[in-house]
């Protein structure tokens, strides 16, 4: 059997998040802030502990009535829990769009000397636009 060699530099491009993800994050991130548990929000929502877990992963789409139950529960509304998912993309999208943009310069900057001529060793600062 062959052996198989991961190599960091060629992981995956990052994909972009889906609906249930974002949502899931939103939902744990509420409920971390008003520092309950998800057996409280569970109960209070009339839903399982383990099926929101899964809603807060990513794992599990929620229906119109868990998404309503749980908001409920977190005191959010479905207009809160919108805009909330849509910023959270937009920031996620905002990011994904910086690190294409990202530029390494070296500190001391010698004005004949180009980006792909810098030696490894040089110290560098990361501006990302």
């Amino acid at each position: 059997m062959a052996s198989i060699t991961w190599h960091p530099s060629a992981e995956r491009p990052r994909r972009r998040a889906l609906w249930r993800e974002a949502v899931g994050a939103l939902l744990r991130q509420e409920r971390l802030e008003q520092q309950r548990t998800l057996a409280d929000v569970a109960r209070e929502a009339g839903v399982s502990v383990q099926h929101l877990s899964e809603v807060e992963r990513g794992r599990k789409e929620a229906s119109s009535e868990v998404l309503g139950a749980v908001g409920e529960a977190l005191g959010l509304d479905l207009a809160d829990l919108a805009a909330g998912v849509a910023r959270m993309l937009t920031t996620d999208r905002r990011m994904a769009e910086a690190r294409g943009r990202v530029i390494v310069l070296p500190t001391s900057v010698d004005l004949g000397v180009l980006p792909s001529q810098i030696s490894p060793g040089t110290p560098s600062a990361l501006l990302a636009a």
